[in-house]
């Protein structure tokens, strides 16, 4: 089985990154891969409860990170100083994730068979 790593950098609304990464990560999960995700730099904000993206023109994606495990993806993995730089407590996350250190998500990375970075 391949081990996929899909890695969130980019904010979710204004660019379709979020979306097609989160597209990426369903369907590559449905032919049976390893699908990881991880969320870095503004890419943590993915994971921000009650956003409003029809205020700004952009679809609503966010609520779609539920169906993660219904295609078994277990690995979702989110940088701690990412997080603190945003100001980001489990209680504003929009689901259940480890929260990790640079160097655990070096060696996520280097555990990977492929990583693609949105």
């Amino acid at each position: 089985m391949k081990k996929l790593t899909i890695i969130f950098r980019r904010a979710p609304h204004g660019t379709p990154h979020g979306r097609e990464a989160l597209d990426l990560a369903l369907l590559s999960a449905s032919f049976e891969q390893e699908v990881s995700l991880i969320f870095v730099d503004e890419g943590v904000l993915n994971l921000v409860k009650m956003q409003h993206p029809e205020l700004v023109g952009a679809k609503d994606f966010i609520a779609t990170f539920g169906a993660l495990p219904l295609y078994d993806v277990d690995t979702v993995l989110a940088c701690k100083t990412s997080l603190l730089e945003y100001g980001l407590d489990k209680a504003e996350l929009t689901m259940k994730l480890t929260q990790v250190s640079p160097a655990e998500i070096t060696q996520h990375l280097a555990d990977a068979d492929e990583v693609l970075v949105f």
